[in-house]
């Protein structure tokens, strides 16, 4: 069994394999003629793959079950998570006064470093917060997941994309700023943060301390087991099998060596992941510029080549979005293709948004939240608007037989044979930085539920390198299709507490945002102090002059208090 075969068939935002639910939209979406094999279709199955699909498969078939379970709404099948999922995204946009609209200009300047201190608590900086969540969302599900939402829904599902990843702006700003509210500082420096927090101390300090720690738990749990799928396994197995097609398919020299591309990953993987969010954010930072100005500039090259295509383009977009044709059973149909697509390529409501922005320099919660927007608008809204536009363009849509990365791939041999060449390197790239990514998530959940053992931690550090290597060699479906279906399981409990904690949330983002417009909060100066996007380590004599500030602070909050409390003394005994 493999992570793609031939006649897997396209539901919600998974790919049914002998009725497994494999996540796609994590940077793994392809289809049944997405004409790129799983790794391991190269070479037959082991003895240990089938022993394990035997035991495993049925436990992750009935669960996938439960996870993926649809309703049936005008003859279409809409999965319950799915509506769990786009009911957070439209509330929280409402709640918080569309802040994707009203405050997306307040995060330039904070992205930027210049309204943070090098000396300020965390580890990275907002930009390398940014670059590692977009990271571990742009991949896959804007290349693969968009031509798929279009050859199903046809052009109008590009619409639905844009439109919902509109409103997961909002569900990210709302996991960022909590996760750093309720993040832990660590005596060596180092932090712990994500939705286990927020949802064990936001509950308690609203008075549901028990059920804070039930789903905190239960979320860490999730989250420890559904990354290893969805972001180790999966990424190995597609990188190899994607190498390997570009290298010559079945006469590859890589066809039967496929451990030695999973070797090669995991080593890259072991030089940045054993050094910590620190390092992750160092090379994420380096590598989401890269692939995304790479796939920037690819199909900018299509598009210039069908330029006269552009406005019909989006008339098409427009049109099919509200107008379809009725195959894929109306308006309903073409706007849950994509919004399924939206809302799982960028993973708004799976919180782990509030565990690359917990590390974050900052004092000042909210900042992350204004950062965090920006993932869903350059993941769903900006790149996805630029696949869809090369497939509309260049006509494939309608005309050619392939399917996901497939005709994706068939847009870039327009411009020339060896086109498709880029973007095998950007797919092979935004698997590598998934891995990073998910990587840290992981260890941020085990961290809760061990109390940050740094034995633990260096365990599964070790563990997600070797996986690395058996993801790339073997076709474990079962596995991951229980991880998978447990990795959206995580939204449940995560978007159950951004519910509980939205009172809390938005007085941190209107408070922010007055402060901003008041001229309180202003640039750090002198400029030497801001984070900035790159260089944030404070010089010896920056901590000390901080250590200096705060005692000052300390001493001063101090004496209010005691005279404060000298004068109520003295009122109570003139009342004597």
């Amino acid at each position: 069994m493999n992570p793609i075969i031939e006649n897997s068939v396209q539901i919600h935002d998974t790919i049914v394999l002998d009725t497994l639910p494999i996540n796609a939209d994590r940077l793994t979406l392809t289809s049944p003629a997405a004409d790129i094999p799983a790794a391991a279709d190269i070479t037959a199955a082991s003895g240990i793959d089938q022993a394990i699909e035997s035991f495993i498969g049925p436990i992750a078939q009935a669960f996938s079950n439960v996870v993926f379970f649809e309703l049936s709404v005008g003859g279409v099948g809409i999965p319950l998570i799915v509506v769990w999922l786009m009911a957070a995204a439209v509330f929280l946009t409402v709640y918080l006064r569309f802040q994707p609209i009203r405050g997306l200009k307040y995060s330039v300047g904070i992205i930027r470093g210049r309204f943070t201190r090098k000396t300020d608590p965390g580890q990275v900086s907002s930009f390398q917060a940014l670059a590692t969540e977009l990271s571990g969302t742009v991949g896959l599900g804007n290349i693969a997941g968009v031509a798929v939402a279009i050859t199903i829904g046809g052009p109008g599902a590009a619409l639905w994309i844009i439109i919902f990843g509109f409103f997961a702006m909002t569900v990210k700003m709302a996991e960022a700023t909590l996760g750093v509210k309720y993040r832990k500082i660590l005596p060596d420096g180092t932090v712990s943060g994500g939705p286990m927090y927020y949802l064990r101390d936001g509950l308690a300090e609203i008075g549901r301390p028990k059920l804070g720690k039930f789903l905190a738990v239960f979320y860490a749990i999730a989250t420890v087991i559904g990354v290893i799928g969805a972001g180790n396994l999966f990424q190995a197995n597609q990188a190899a099998a994607i190498l390997v097609k570009a290298t010559g398919g079945d006469s590859s020299f890589l066809a039967d060596k496929l451990w030695l591309i999973g070797a090669v990953v995991a080593a890259l993987t072991a030089l940045v992941i054993l050094g910590g969010i620190k390092k992750i954010g160092q090379w994420t930072s380096k590598l989401t510029p890269m692939m995304a100005i790479l796939y920037f500039l690819s199909i900018l090259v299509i598009l210039v080549m069908n330029i006269g295509e552009i406005p019909h383009a989006f008339a098409l977009m427009f049109t099919g979005a509200f107008t379809p044709d009725g195959l894929t059973g109306g308006v309903i149909g073409v706007a849950i293709v994509g919004i399924q697509r939206a809302l799982f390529s960028n993973a708004a409501g799976i919180g782990s948004a509030a565990m690359a922005h917990a590390a974050s320099k900052t004092t000042k919660p909210a900042t992350e939240g204004f950062v965090a927007m920006w993932e869903p608008l350059i993941d769903s809204v900006i790149i996805c608007t630029l696949t869809s536009l090369a497939i509309i363009t260049t006509g494939l849509y309608g005309s050619s037989s392939e399917d996901g990365i497939g005709l994706t791939s068939e847009a870039f041999a327009t411009v020339a044979g060896w086109f498709p060449i880029l973007l095998t390197i950007c797919v092979v790239l935004f698997a590598f930085s998934t891995i990073l990514a998910y990587g840290y998530y992981g260890q941020q959940a085990l961290g809760y539920l061990t109390g940050n053992s740094k034995k633990a931690d260096k365990a599964y550090q070790i563990f997600w390198i070797l996986a690395v290597i058996v993801g790339a060699s073997m076709s474990l479906e079962s596995v991951i299709a229980f991880s998978d279906a447990i990795f959206f399981l995580m939204a449940f409990p995560n978007l159950l507490g951004l519910y509980f904690l939205s009172r809390i949330l938005r007085l941190e983002i209107l408070r922010l945002r007055k402060r901003i417009d008041v001229g309180v909060m202003r640039e750090i100066t002198p400029a030497e102090l801001q984070v900035g996007m790159g260089d944030h380590e404070p010089t010896a004599e920056q901590i000390k002059a901080a250590e200096a500030g705060r005692r000052r602070k300390r001493d001063k909050l101090r004496e209010v208090r005691d005279s404060l409390k000298a004068k109520k003394l003295e009122r109570a005994k003139r009342g004597d």
